[in-house]
C-alpha cells in the first residue's frame, strides 16, 4: 500500500497554478491573491475624530472644568473652516477631520453646554479620542502577501485601499459524477430493493462551494460505460478538474477504473488509510481526475487529503490544509498500523484544563455511516505505525469544519 504522505505529495506536485486575473471586489470571497497588496494611500486618509465631542487644546483642560468658546460645529464629511486656538473648541462628530491647532477630543459626555461656550469637565491627555492618518495602514506598506485567502474581513480592507478590482487566481471549475446503478437522486421517490440514495454529489457540492469552487453537475451515471466515459470525457473538457465518486476498486463493476485507464494517464493507489483505501488520481484530456471511492465517509476523507488541498493549490493559496491540534482521546481506539485511521469524534476544550482538548468517538466508525460524520467536527488521526490509542492518550485532532490553516510544509509529517 502507498503511504498516505507519498500519495499527498505526489497529486499536489501534479497540479498547477490557474491563470491570473482581476475581479469585481464583490466576488473575490475565498478567492487568492495572486500578488502583493500594497498600500497606495494611508488609512483612515487623514486624522479625525474617534468619537463625537470638542476639538481642543489638551492643555486647555488640565485643569478642569474650564469653559472654552465654541467656535463651529463639523460634521463628518466636512472640514473645519478655522482652526482651534487657545481657549477655543470646535464641535465634532465622529470621523470628521480633526481641525488644525487640536490635539485631542473631548467626549460630548464629559461636556455640558454653556450658551456659546462649552464646559470640559474632565481633563485629556494629547491625542485622546484621535484617529491619525495611517494609524491602521500607511502608505507604501504591504499590507496582503501572495496566496492570502480572501475573507469578508480582507474584502473591507481591499476597499479601505481603493481596490476595486483585486489580482487572484481565478476560481477553480470542478465537474462531480456519482457513479453505480445503485445509486438514484434524492428526489427519486420511493427507493427500490438494492437502491441507495446519491449522498456523494450533495456532499461534495457542498464541500467544493466551501472552498469557492464552482460545480458543474455531471448527475448520476449507472454501470453504463459508454455513458460513463461520455460524461468523464464532458468534465474533462469543460472544467479545470473531475471528481467522481464509485468504480475505484476491484470489482468486476468497477467501471471508472477500467474507462479511465482507455481514455486518461490515471493511477489506482491503494493508500495506507482508513477509511478511503481506494483512490484514483491522474489526468484526462490534460484535466486532472480524483477517482474518490463509494463509501460516503471515505468520500469525505479522501476529498479532505487529496482533493481539497490540490484544488486549493491550483486557486494559488497557501493554506491547503485543515488544522490540527493535539488532545487527549477519551475511551482510546485500536487501528490497524498498517494504515493512517481517520477515526470520527466530537473534540471539545476543557475549561477547567486550561483549555486543552479532549475528543470522543462519535457512532459507529463503518465508512458507511453518514450520521457520525455530521454529528462529528474532527478526525482523531492515528498515524501509520501506531497499533491504538489508550484511554486518555494523545491523539492529532484534525478540525474538519475549520478552514484551511496549514501550508504543505506544515503537513509534511502527516502520516
Amino acid at each position: 500500500m502507498r503511504p498516505l504522505e507519498d500519495a499527498r505529495r505526489d497529486v499536489l506536485s501534479a497540479v498547477e497554478l490557474l491563470p491570473i486575473v482581476d475581479v469585481d471586489l464583490d466576488d473575490s470571497r475565498r478567492l487568492a491573491l495572486a500578488t502583493a497588496v500594497v498600500a497606495k494611500e494611508n488609512v483612515p486618509p487623514f486624522t479625525n475624530s474617534a468619537m463625537d465631542g470638542f476639538a481642543v487644546q489638551a492643555a486647555d483642560t488640565a485643569t478642569s472644568p474650564v469653559e472654552l468658546r465654541v467656535l463651529e460645529d463639523v460634521a463628518a464629511g466636512h472640514v473645519a473652516g478655522g482652526s482651534v486656538r487657545p481657549g477655543t473648541a470646535i464641535k465634532i462628530m465622529t470621523g470628521a477631520p480633526l481641525p488644525e491647532g487640536a490635539d485631542a477630543v473631548v467626549r460630548v459626555e464629559d461636556t455640558e453646554p454653556a450658551g456659546e461656550m462649552v464646559s470640559i469637565k474632565v481633563a485629556v491627555g494629547v491625542g485622546t479620542a484621535v484617529r491619525h492618518a495611517g494609524g491602521d495602514v500607511r502608505s507604501g506598506t504591504q499590507v496582503f502577501p501572495p496566496g492570502e485567502t480572501i475573507t469578508p474581513a480582507h474584502m473591507a480592507v481591499l476597499a479601505s485601499l481603493g481596490v476595486a478590482r483585486p489580482v487572484v487566481h481565478r476560481r477553480v471549475v470542478v465537474a462531480v459524477l456519482s457513479t453505480g446503478d445503485e445509486v438514484v437522486a434524492v428526489d427519486g421517490g420511493a427507493l427500490q430493493p438494492s437502491q441507495i440514495r446519491d449522498t456523494n454529489r450533495p456532499l461534495l457540492k457542498a464541500l467544493l462551494a466551501e472552498l469557492g469552487a464552482e460545480v458543474i453537475d455531471l448527475g448520476i451515471v449507472g454501470d453504463d460505460a459508454a455513458e460513463m466515459r461520455r460524461r468523464i470525457e464532458r468534465g474533462a473538457a469543460d472544467a479545470d478538474a473531475v471528481i467522481t465518486s464509485g468504480g475505484v476498486s476491484m470489482g468486476e463493476y468497477d467501471l471508472v477504473k477500467q474507462i479511465l485507464t482507455e481514455i486518461g494517464s490515471v493511477e489506482f493507489w491503494k493508500v495506507a488509510m482508513q477509511p478511503a483505501k481506494p483512490f484514483a488520481f491522474g489526468f484526462v484530456s490534460g484535466t486532472p481526475l480524483f477517482g474518490l471511492p463509494g463509501n460516503p465517509v471515505s468520500v469525505m476523507v479522501a476529498f479532505e487529503q487529496f482533493a481539497r488541498p490540490a484544488l486549493l493549490k491550483m486557486m494559488g493559496h497557501r493554506a491547503l490544509f485543515r488544522p490540527r491540534v493535539s488532545g487527549t482521546l477519551i475511551g482510546g481506539v485500536s487501528t490497524d498500523p498498517e494504515k493512517t485511521v481517520f477515526s470520527r469524534v466530537v473534540a471539545t476544550q476543557v475549561p477547567t484544563n486550561r483549555g486543552a482538548w479532549e475528543a470522543r468517538l462519535v457512532g459507529e466508525q463503518s465508512s458507511n455511516v453518514l450520521s457520525a460524520l455530521a454529528l462529528g467536527n474532527a478526525f482523531a488521526v492515528v498515524p501509520r505505525g501506531q497499533a491504538d490509542v489508550a484511554d486518555g492518550g494523545l491523539t492529532s485532532l484534525e478540525m474538519f469544519r475549520w478552514p484551511s490553516t496549514r501550508t504543505y510544509e506544515e503537513a509534511q509529517d502527516d502520516r
